[in-house]
């Protein structure tokens, strides 16, 4: 766990509880931390599922891995430390999106298993929730898929230090969501997420139906 360098700093609470952001939106705030494999479908899961909580009046804001290096942690690069950091970091924004009652989309790579527990740690202490979902899908599967054409270039040593070619991928042993991308559709992949939602008091009833059968919720 990092280490905090300030000092004569101290957490100023407000008049407005957690409780009661969480009562203004129907709905209590989340992290969903969507690891894998480059090309193995972490945005593309994350988008339709932005999407359908949209289509059921639910808020949530992704936090995506190039998105974040454009902005936050543009000053950071691809060496273990430097992703140890970019990990750290979007933790901690997600976190406060937790506590403002979003539930927050969070797709990254985050290869190393001590980085994504560390995440899970910010969270539990701060009695917000982290669903891990590990979105399974083979190196040879993902290096088909290659949509940036990242792998392409790893393998032609024009990318160093690229996960699953000179890099490291620490799967997941007990994720809360496993899904296998090369054997399911997005759609299936979104009820998952959205099922784990709705079963654990995340997405409340009225607005909340299978992705299937959705309506809008302001005709609820």
């Amino acid at each position: 766990m990092t280490k905090q360098k300030a000092t004569n700093v101290t957490w100023q609470d407000g008049e407005v509880s957690r409780e009661d952001r969480y009562n203004i939106l129907r709905q209590r705030g989340a992290t969903i931390w969507f690891t894998g494999l480059s090309g193995s479908g972490k945005s593309t899961i994350a988008i339709a599922l932005e999407r359908a909580l949209y289509d059921i009046g639910k808020l949530s804001y992704r936090l995506d891995g190039d998105n974040v290096r454009l902005g936050i942690n543009k000053n950071l690069g691809f060496s273990e430390a430097d992703r140890t950091e970019n990990i750290r970091r979007i933790g901690e924004v997600a976190k406060l999106f937790g506590d403002a009652g979003i539930i927050s989309l969070s797709s990254f790579i985050s290869p190393y298993k001590d980085d994504r527990d560390e995440v899970r740690q910010l969270h539990d202490q701060a009695g917000l929730e982290f669903i891990e979902v590990f979105v399974d899908c083979s190196l040879a599967e993902a290096e088909k898929r290659d949509p940036k054409g990242l792998y392409k270039k790893a393998r032609a040593g024009e990318i160093k230090n690229f996960t699953g070619i000179d890099a490291p991928y620490e799967a997941p042993v007990n994720p809360e969501i496993h899904l296998k991308t090369d054997e399911m559709t997005v759609a299936q992949e979104v009820q998952i997420v959205l099922d784990h939602l709705h079963h654990n008091g995340f997405i409340m009833q009225p607005q909340y139906t299978r992705a299937g059968d959705r309506t809008s919720a302001a005709s609820q």
